[in-house]
């Protein structure tokens, strides 16, 4: 089976004909993968430390806790208090990452149907969204009661949404297939 790697390096010759590019370097890849969770909701400090825990397990890397950066009375917040955690991979562990996520991950979604290629934005980054962590199988042996969601955004060096396209598409992921009607 052929790993997201090597199937980013084969993507070259599908460019060279759809693009008309020459030297290997110009095809895109991915650079990094970036993991977030919102915990603003978490009052409590051991449901933070819950959802640190969880994503450490995730990732195999410890995330970084982010702090508010205003106080907003309608929220109850105040400045500097944690409202998230993050957690960037490059290298070997986005690649482990994103495997998993295409091939473990997202066919254990309940009703997964694909994703949907608005989720790419014009500079050839994809974001996904997660609702329930759960999916993972480094999660499934906690309790059910304390489920997040999480994005995960994959940055990649394409140029424009349909390099960005073209490119997850080869390297496997999933994306619907739409109709004309349902676009409008």
């Amino acid at each position: 089976m052929k790993t997201i790697k090597d199937k980013e390096i084969a993507v070259f010759k599908d460019f060279q004909t759809a693009f008309g590019f020459k030297n290997p370097m110009q095809s895109p890849r991915m650079s990094k993968a970036v993991i977030s969770v919102g915990v603003g909701s978490f009052k409590d400090k051991k449901k933070v430390d819950i959802v640190v825990d969880r994503l450490k397990k995730i990732t195999g890397q410890k995330p970084v806790l982010r702090g508010a950066k205003k106080s907003i009375a309608s929220y109850k917040t105040r400045e500097g208090d944690i409202v998230g955690a993050v957690v960037t991979l490059r290298g070997k562990r986005m690649y482990g990452f994103v495997d998993k996520l295409l091939n473990v991950a997202l066919p254990r979604t309940k009703d997964f149907r694909g994703i949907s290629d608005r989720t790419i934005d014009e500079m050839g980054n994809i974001t996904v969204g997660i609702k329930e962590h759960i999916i993972f199988p480094e999660a499934t042996d906690e309790e059910l009661k304390d489920v997040f969601g999480m994005a995960v955004t994959i940055a990649t060096t394409a140029k424009n949404k349909k390099e960005a396209r073209l490119f997850f598409e080869k390297i496997g992921f999933p994306f619907t297939k739409e109709t004309k009607e349902s676009k409008e």
